[in-house]
């Protein structure tokens, strides 16, 4: 593989290409893609038709794989709050989802209205989740003509190997939530933007900023890295940019693009922003917590395998700057730069991982950009090989317990427990009282013939006993009660006039005394 694939360095490749004689151009175009051509078909050319071949047959693996890690037992673990909200937003009308993102919900529309679309086939767990785990499986082949792109086919095949496995990524696919469509489309607008660095193409630039805005309306986070992008094309083309402003058309015509096609969602973020940051956050993860779990978790969870990867997408970083510096500094950014960004952020609004899941396709490129150092040691082919089944073995762990044991709270599981504990006219108190959007999607008081009620704080629940003094009560509690009631005086009121009866994976039930 040749390192022309990869080279940022717009200005130094055109003006190489202007030294030269049509035909050297001519080869020099072929080189980049693997092959050379004199006059005709050579044996240099079939070959590297047939290593093409054979890449794509390998892709076509990884995605198979990737498609049954994502879809298998979609419907296995129940529904969890977020899910369900997502049910309760994409029940409502089309214009009814964007009143509700523009009166304060901090999610953007575009999920909820396909999610909305959907529906037509149903209201199951597999229906909700369907969406997540089909553009999770598509973003495979995404990531390995980034890498393509960027580098080369061994890069993208080792990448989008370790997609295809990773624990992080398959989890996220199986929620009902924005994170891997935000992640396809975004990997898209990557795609273009290093497309549109080497070739400078219009095309590209355009594609560039409308699949960026696809990305925001899926979830306001992913302005962070395209800020990003932009960024980096603006400091890798800084010496043409003096020269003359016109070099800097490119990244303005992405940038237009995206503020265009991302309009009303951006007026109202300025909004939703503000709000979100007048406070402090009640949940959420804050400071160096945020950096290290979002490093842990896009490295399969495990401290044992984050170490080692860390030094290989620094060795991916140094192989590459010997050969493209902008390259490897497009690496740094978009790794560092986001992490740096949301450490700040975390101080004033809820922070995380999940939202950084974006740090995936060039997170998993650098790594694989260190592939050429097992060079030395093995075959070519042999070291994309030993990449890949690292791939498989540090994902081991998490697939060898992920399918069999619940990953959420198990609501459908504790609804069929609180079922068979409650009788006609008990009261079920839901704390906090947002619960119930999970609740109520297995458990149906109306059936049970039990009263449900909702509550937040010691106020309420005193008021709930002072209204039905001789009724039996069930007290539904999660750890979000922390958050809704950072004061903790609906626990302290539970201490004292109810029993602790158990829990069900996080969901714990007290019963009056």
């Amino acid at each position: 593989m040749h390192s022309g694939r990869g080279n940022l360095f717009i200005g130094t490749r055109i003006s190489t290409a202007r030294s030269m004689t049509a035909p050297e151009r001519h080869e020099v175009q072929h080189r980049d893609t693997g092959t050379f051509i004199r006059g005709g078909m050579s044996a240099k050319t079939r070959h590297g038709t047939q290593e093409n071949g054979a890449a794509l047959w390998y892709l076509l693996g990884l995605t198979v794989i990737g498609a049954l890690l994502r879809f298998y037992n979609l419907a296995g673990n129940s529904l969890w709050l977020d899910e369900a909200a997502t049910l309760s937003f994409a029940r409502q009308s089309l214009a009814g989802i964007w009143e509700s993102t523009a009166g304060g919900e901090f999610n953007p529309p575009l999920f909820y209205w396909l999610e909305h679309g959907i529906l037509v086939f149903g209201e199951s767990e597999f229906v909700l989740r369907f969406l997540p785990a089909l553009l999770g499986v598509l973003t495979i082949p995404v990531v390995y003509y980034i890498g393509s792109e960027f580098k080369d086919r061994n890069v993208g095949l080792i990448a989008a190997a370790l997609l295809a496995f990773s624990p992080f990524h398959i989890f996220y696919s199986q929620e009902a939530r924005a994170y891997t469509p935000m992640l396809f489309f975004f990997s898209l607008a990557l795609l273009s933007y290093v497309r549109a660095s080497r070739s400078n193409e219009t095309r590209s630039w355009v594609l560039f900023g409308i699949f960026s805005a696809v990305a925001f309306w899926m979830h306001f986070y992913a302005i962070v890295p395209v800020a990003v992008l932009v960024l980096h094309a603006l400091v890798a083309r800084a010496g043409e940019i003096r020269k003359d402003a016109r070099n800097a058309s490119g990244p303005a015509l992405g940038l237009v693009a995206f503020v265009v096609a991302a309009l009303p969602l951006l007026i109202v973020t300025v909004n939703l922003f503000l709000a979100r940051t007048s406070s402090d956050p009640t949940f959420g993860m804050q400071g160096l917590d945020v950096v290290y779990q979002t490093l842990l978790e896009a490295s399969g969870h495990s401290i044992a395998v984050l170490v080692p990867f860390l030094l290989l997408f620094l060795l991916g970083v140094a192989y590459t700057w010997r050969e493209d510096r902008n390259g490897a500094l497009l690496l740094l950014f978009m790794i560092f730069v986001p992490l740096a960004a949301s450490l700040v952020l975390s101080s004033r609004m809820p922070m995380f991982p999940r939202y950084l899941i974006y740090l995936l396709p060039v997170y998993f490129i650098g790594i694989a950009s260190a592939y050429p150092a097992l060079r030395a040691l093995v075959r070519e082919r042999w070291a994309v090989a030993i990449f890949i089944a690292a791939a498989i073995l540090v994902s081991a762990p998490f697939l060898s317990t992920y399918y069999t044991t619940p990953q959420k709270n198990d609501w459908r599981g504790f609804s069929a427990e609180l079922g068979g504990m409650t009788g006609e006219g008990d009261l079920v108190v839901v704390l906090p009282s947002y619960m119930a959007l999970p609740l109520d999607y297995y458990y149906s008081n109306a059936t049970d013939g039990t009263i449900e009620l909702a509550a937040t704080t010691g106020d309420d629940l005193a008021a709930v006993r002072d209204r039905y003094p001789d009724r039996r009560a069930f007290y539904v509690v999660t750890h979000d009660i922390f958050a809704a009631n950072p004061g903790e005086d609906a626990l302290g009121w539970l201490d004292e006039n109810a029993q602790f009866t158990g829990q069900h994976t996080g969901i714990y039930l007290f019963r009056s005394t």
